[in-house]
């Protein structure tokens, strides 16, 4: 199956992997699934660590050249992905957390997310 990592998934599978949860943990170790990475991502860790936000210290380009190197995928945003925006319902405002949830749902994929408001959306997406 193919699993989008939201952001703080990714930051933590690369640089903490102490702090994911058991069932995101066993979901990333499987070799039957396909890793995937959103460049929106690195665009939110790029934005972030430079507001100085804590959570988002990780250097971008380290970040995604380690995503590659361990397998993972790297998925593009397109004009598809952004005219998916619309279907969404305002559940959650994040731009990061929408654009990762349409690009999950045109690509077929599930996104994998932390977030238990992104969660409450209905379609591909796993609350880990």
């Amino acid at each position: 199956m193919k699993l989008l990592l939201d952001t703080h998934l990714l930051l933590w599978a690369a640089g903490e992997p102490g702090r994911l949860s058991r069932s995101a943990h066993s979901l990333i170790e499987n070799s039957e699934n396909e890793l995937v990475f959103s460049a929106a991502s690195i665009w939110e860790v790029s934005i972030k660590r430079g507001l100085g936000r804590d959570d988002f210290q990780a250097d971008p380009r380290l970040l995604r050249r380690g995503l590659l190197e361990n397998g993972y995928l790297e998925l593009a945003v397109t004009g598809e992905h952004a005219l998916a925006l619309d279907t969404l319902p305002a559940i959650h405002k994040d731009p990061f957390d929408r654009i990762l949830l349409a690009q999950a749902t045109v690509e077929g994929m599930i996104l994998l997310s932390t977030d238990h408001v992104v969660a409450r959306y209905q379609g591909p997406v796993r609350k880990v």
